[in-house]
């Protein structure tokens, strides 16, 4: 029977045109990654809950250990592209700084890394050095009230519980491929260049207000 969870995941508008993160990502990698690459994690998130909801009426749960695998994949990379759309823009780049209005990200990231230029290294290895398919992802976690980087294989893999990501790198090979071939360092590098530093900020205040909820213990 249908209900109004069945299919609770959908495709976000890209905040920008195809074009508008050029020349650092091409229009046609932007609108195959979103329309296509994007598309199928949605569904395959919706296609895994209809699943597992139908193991749950028949009692069938000889595949419940496959369903729970394709629903994690799913929905990280669902969740993950979410936030990589936003966490660009076409006037991006830099550094966050104080008379920007993100001082608070900035004396985070020092605090946390040593410096701006400490984090840039950790996080551009991280997503240059994923063994195959994953992300570099700056996260906020709250049970030390720190920044932490982390490397996430596939979209789910190697994943500190309860880390709320805030700036994520996609690494995979269809969010560089037919504009930077096999250079996954140069497109890390380049996507310095876009970084939108203001929706950063807001999703660190976000996560530290937050972080009491998120807590297992006093």
């Amino acid at each position: 029977m249908a209900t109004l969870l069945e299919h609770p995941y959908t495709l976000p508008e890209l905040p920008y045109d195809y074009a508008a993160l050029e020349p650092v990502i091409n229009p046609q990698i932007i609108e195959l990654h979103h329309d296509k690459h994007h598309a199928a994690y949605v569904k395959g998130a919706n296609d895994a809950l209809e699943q597992l909801a139908e193991a749950r009426d028949k009692a069938a749960w000889g595949s419940v250990n496959g369903l729970e695998k394709n629903l994690a994949f799913h929905l990280s990379g669902h969740i993950l592209h979410s936030i990589y759309w936003h966490n660009m823009t076409g006037d991006g780049g830099g550094e966050p700084l104080a008379e920007d209005g993100v001082g608070e990200l900035a004396d985070a990231i020092a605090a946390s890394f040593g410096s701006f230029a400490g984090f840039r290294a950790q996080l551009t290895k991280a997503a240059a050095t994923t063994q195959g398919s994953g992300w570099g992802v700056l996260a906020y976690e709250p049970v030390s009230a720190r920044l932490i980087v982390e490397q996430i294989y596939d979209h789910q893999g190697n994943v500190g519980q309860g880390s709320v990501p805030i700036l994520v790198f996609d690494a995979w090979e269809h969010a560089f491929y037919l504009q930077y071939k096999n250079q996954k360092v140069d497109f890390i590098e380049a996507m310095w260049q876009v970084v939108n530093w203001q929706d950063v900020a807001k999703r660190y205040a976000s996560a530290k207000e937050r972080a009491h909820s998120l807590l297992l213990a006093p």
